[in-house]
């Protein structure tokens, strides 16, 4: 199964770069729902935890709440230019913020407790592998949330588009998905409001 929305890395890079100055103006008020997704990973004090996919990183602040000062957060994205958004607005204080393809991640086995992904899954150009590689950084029994602070249907109408039966974040596709990569599949909601999917790294 193909996403048909994934876009090969260079031009996710070039989409995101040309949109990254306005990308938080764009979307002022995602900040609680962010907070919320955050919530659901359950992450405790100290643990060390990675933003995939990070963008202005508007996740970082609740993810360092989360993991209070003695935790590890990262930051990891494609495109510089999110990056340095992120910095003009301060959000560097909160997570080493690193330029990566989540793909290719530069960490070492088992080296995380959690990952935290908004909006990643349909930039990946290898759905599969890019789980794979999640699944690879993160200890048996961590935990991935699949994240957008709107659901599937919302999303789409905002886009101007249906769903589509192969859409990979339908909990059907991505259930399956998930179990080849490592992980297993413990919570699905799609709602307007919000769309997460959490999963559990398999020993």
């Amino acid at each position: 199964m193909t996403d048909h929305h994934a876009d090969r890395p260079h031009e996710v890079r070039a989409f995101f770069a040309a949109r990254a100055a306005g990308w938080d103006t764009k979307f002022p008020g995602d900040g609680p729902a962010f907070a919320a997704g955050v919530a659901e990973l359950g992450l405790e004090e100290g643990e060390q935890v990675l933003d995939a996919g990070c963008g202005t990183g508007r996740a970082l602040s609740a993810l360092r709440a989360a993991v209070g000062p003695h935790g590890t957060v990262l930051g990891a994205d494609l495109t510089p230019e999110m990056l340095q958004a992120a910095v003009r607005a301060g959000r560097d204080r909160d997570a080493e913020l690193v330029v990566a393809d989540v793909t290719r991640l530069p960490l070492p086995d088992a080296a995380l407790d959690a990952v935290f992904a908004s909006g990643l899954l349909s930039h990946l150009p290898d759905s599969a592998g890019g789980l794979s590689e999640l699944a690879r950084v993160v200890r048996p029994g961590g935990r991935l949330a699949l994240f957008h602070p709107i659901g599937r249907a919302a999303l789409a109408a905002r886009k101007g588009r249906p769903i589509t039966p192969d859409d990979l974040r339908a909990e059907p596709n991505l259930r399956p998905l998930l179990a080849t990569a490592g992980w297993e599949l413990i919570r699905y909601e799609d709602e307007d409001a919000r769309y997460l999917a959490l999963a559990v790294r398999q020993g």
